[in-house]
């Protein structure tokens, strides 16, 4: 069941490669176009005046202030503690404090993995949260989980992603039985590492419709709805697929700019570009396994993106992801910690 009244973002304006000019651009046309209600997370002098440049009258647009910015690199824990007052880390307050719904942010990844992880707290059940996504516009429906923010995973972990994943998938695109896969070097059973054949032993018991291994070369071919890796395998295949998008892009205009007029020209590469980088689709993904909801997008991302993850956050607090997530990990994470533990070898 979808809500109605209106929607409280938190942005972190500071966040991203370009800061307040694209991050306040992109809240004003979330504002305008998809009634939500803003909540601008910044230093106040530099978001007023990027608010300047807009016609923001009568839009429901708020003004919170911030300190300081966690970089891209930046130990987020440290950060922290010597920038209490850190956009990101006053917008996912935010949402603790009940003043926003969601948070969204461009910024570091990591510090926003922590903010959320740290602020909002992490649910029973997850063992470490996950950032998950769409990964190709071939199978738009099929969220991958993780694409960077765990790696060295323990089975149990991915069990946790795999009921995560299926309850994204469940309330954000309503698939109402997601078939969920392992990412694995062959589709046949037993095919795979440890991790794999461990992960595999526990799916039994997450209560999801488990449909075993799938390949890379599957991915583009809608085989599963929930696809689940460590972060280090989803970030190699998010990584790599954006990466040859951007370049066969380049490729077909050196090609066809000759031959197709330049509208249409523009039509057939935005399409490529938009198939093979779905974190455009919807502006950035959120974290899973939190206690509320965070999406996080691509330090790159322009304003057209971050009204889109705007929206994105909309729709995750619309459709109830955080109490459904709350519900299926909590039971599901008594039978696989309990199967974790029976299989473990006792020390000697």
């Amino acid at each position: 069941m979808i809500q109605t009244s209106m929607v409280s973002i938190a942005v972190d304006t500071m966040g991203g490669d370009f800061g307040p000019p694209e991050t306040v651009a992109g809240a004003v046309a979330a504002a305008r176009a998809r009634d939500i209600r803003v909540v601008l997370v910044g230093d106040p002098v530099q978001v007023s005046r990027e608010l300047a440049k807009h016609d923001t009258e009568d839009l429901p647009l708020t003004i919170l202030s911030s300190e300081g910015v966690v970089a891209e690199g930046e130990s987020p824990l440290k950060s922290f503690r010597q920038k209490p007052k850190a956009s990101i880390l006053v917008a996912t307050g935010a949402v603790k404090k009940g003043m926003a719904d969601a948070v969204v942010t461009m910024g570091s990844t990591g510090a926003a993995m922590a903010a959320a992880a740290v602020v909002l707290g992490v649910i029973e059940g997850i063992g470490r949260p996950c950032l998950g996504g769409p990964i190709i516009g071939y199978s738009p429906t099929t969220i991958i989980v993780d694409v960077g923010t765990s790696v060295d995973c323990r089975p149990h972990q991915l069990a946790s992603f795999a009921v995560a994943g299926d309850v994204f998938s469940r309330q954000f695109w309503g698939v109402k039985q997601p078939r969920v896969a392992i990412l694995s070097v062959g589709s046949e059973a037993g095919k795979g590492d440890k991790l794999v054949k461990d992960t595999t032993a526990l799916m039994a018991e997450t209560g999801v419709n488990f449909i075993g291994n799938i390949e890379g070369n599957d991915l583009p071919n809608n085989k599963a709805d929930v696809v689940v890796c460590d972060g280090f395998v989803g970030n190699v295949v998010m990584k790599l697929t954006e990466g040859l998008g951007s370049t066969i892009v380049g490729r077909l205009r050196e090609r066809l700019q000759d031959d197709l007029a330049e509208d249409k020209l523009n039509e057939v590469l935005d399409e490529v570009y938009n198939l093979t980088n779905m974190a455009q689709s919807y502006g950035g993904g959120p974290i899973l396994g939190v206690n509320g909801v965070s999406v996080v997008g691509h330090g790159r991302a322009k304003a057209d993106a971050m009204a889109r993850a705007i929206s994105t956050a909309k729709r995750c607090v619309e459709t109830k992801l955080i109490p459904e997530m709350n519900a299926r990990l909590d039971t599901t994470s008594k039978v696989t910690m309990a199967a974790t533990s029976f299989n473990r070898p006792e020390k000697r």
